[in-house]
């Protein structure tokens, strides 16, 4: 504590103290305002742990959604999801669409208001999980690993689908489902392939697809968002080209 918030704080008992001396306040309600204080500093730190451990690329908050970007999106849905309903349910949430269309920023945000009613949430990308579990595999510490991403209230696992998964990392991450699934532990994930295409993202392998899918759908609350990418939305505001037609050509990248 800094000799500022220190004084701060001494300064405040002794107001309080004259409050009582004063018979302005009861010791039951200075008693009660002292405890009240000191649970609010406790939150505070929960949280401020909860948002370190959950290593989020970027904070991002459900009230920064924009919901005009995503009108076919029913705001109640957020607001439901917003209270933390789903998580005492475990009940995971799923949202599926094409790039740029703010999956990331409402899982992120889910992810964050988790953390600030004080629960553990983890963040990680599939690949990101993929390498920590190749690693784990060549120390000998699967078993721990495994357990550290079933151990948190909420498990965020942002990308899926973006890169094609080797057998032996699609396996994996069909653990972390089927262990979560039986100790009821919610998962927000995010995706750009359909349901019907899943069996490319577990390396081709149809029957874990489809397991993986039985666990995390039986109760799930799917959000389909559609529309352009909120980035070529903003190069277009700004009136600059696609990322395309900034790139060379074949021709002029021989040259």
């Amino acid at each position: 504590m800094s000799t500022v918030t220190e004084q701060q704080a001494q300064a405040g008992l002794e107001a309080l103290g004259l409050g009582v001396a004063a018979g302005q306040w009861s010791y039951r309600h200075f008693l009660g305002h002292l405890l009240h204080g000191e649970r609010s500093a406790r939150h505070e730190r929960t949280v401020a742990l909860n948002l370190q451990f959950a290593r989020f690329p970027a904070l991002k908050r459900l009230a920064q959604f924009e919901p005009a970007a995503q009108p076919s999106l029913d705001p109640r849905l957020i607001e439901e999801l917003a209270t933390g309903r789903y998580l005492a349910e475990g009940r995971n949430v799923v949202f599926l669409g094409p790039p740029g269309v703010s999956k990331t920023h409402l899982a992120i945000g889910l992810g964050v208001a988790c953390a600030e009613m004080g629960h553990r949430v983890y963040f990680t990308t599939v690949m990101a999980l993929a390498r920590r579990f190749g690693q784990a595999v060549a120390d000998h510490k699967l078993h721990r690993e495994l357990h550290n991403y079933t151990r948190p209230k909420l498990l965020i696992i942002d990308e899926v689908g973006y890169l094609k998964l080797e057998p032996a990392q699609a396996s994996l991450l069909f653990q972390v489902i089927a262990q979560r699934y039986d100790t009821g532990g919610a998962i927000v994930l995010t995706s750009n392939k359909a349901f019907a295409e899943w069996g490319e993202v577990f390396a081709g392998d149809a029957i874990m697809a489809s397991a993986a899918l039985d666990r995390l759908l039986h109760k799930a609350t799917v959000v389909t968002l559609r529309g352009d990418s909120y980035r070529l939305r903003e190069r277009k505001k700004a009136g600059l080209p696609s990322p395309a037609l900034d790139q060379p050509s074949t021709k002029e990248r021989d040259n």
